[in-house]
This record gives C-alpha cells, structure tokens and sequence, in this order.
C-alpha cells in the first residue's frame, strides 16, 4: 500500500500550499482565465506584492502558470479543475459552519433559558450572591 501512503502524502501537500485564505481566492479568481497581478490584488483588495508572493508560491507549486504580455505576467491555473475542486470543498465548509451556527444558537437558546428561570425564581447569580458576605 506505499502507492497510497505517497497519494495521502501528496494531497497533503497541495492542501498545505493552498492553506491561505489569498490563496485559495487566488485560485478562485483565476478559474475564469487568465490575469495579471494587477487586475488580481484588485480584485481581491490585497497589495500587489502580497499577491506576487502568493502566485510565486503556486507557481513553484505548479499549480499556476506565467506567460509574459509585454511587461506584464499573465498568471492561470494549471488545471482549472483545481477551482471546482475548491468549490467542492465550499459545499462541505457551509455544511459544517451550518451545524456549527446551530450548536451556538442551541447554546445561547439554552442559557437564555437559563437566565430567564433563574430571574423568574429569584435567584440571583452566584458572584451577587457572595458580594458584602465575609468568611471565616
């Protein structure tokens, strides 16, 4: 099973490059065609450097390519797959923040609860409780 080993290997790989979130937008912007740095840290409201940086990464990566257009460098995807593969992921990400919104709206369902049949007795909270008491 060594094949496999190196595919997991690889794939984790790919993911490790692409974990930033400019990157990952990068990919995105660039599904549609080709651009140059310019247009592409407009887009994405980065300096350009910052975007030059991220493309040289992808680029060593070979997941994007460079062509020159005069003095500008156009940057494309290698495989524009890799752009509905990302989408793909999107699906999976909203599923998860999804449940997420709904355990933290359970959760503040269930303290306001709380709150409320804790004024409805009359209790009062436990630092209220001990406020003026002395020990010992």
């Amino acid at each position: 099973m060594p094949s496999r080993a190196i595919l997991a290997r690889e794939l984790a790989d790919l993911l490790k490059v692409m974990a930033h979130p400019d990157r990952v937008r990068l990919i995105e912007e660039l599904r549609a065609g080709s651009l140059d740095v310019t247009a592409l840290s407009d887009r994405l409201g980065i300096p350009p450097t910052r975007a030059s940086q991220h493309l040289a990464l992808l680029k060593a990566h070979r997941l994007v390519t460079e062509r020159r257009d005069g003095r500008h460098h156009q940057y494309g995807l290698v495989d524009r797959s890799l752009a509905s593969w990302l989408l793909d992921g999107a699906r999976f990400v909203q599923a998860r923040v999804a449940a997420e919104l709904a355990d933290r709206q359970a959760l503040d369902a269930a303290a306001s609860l709380w709150r409320d049949h804790q004024s409805t007795n009359g209790l009062e909270s436990a630092s209220d409780n001990t406020k003026g008491e002395t020990h010992g």
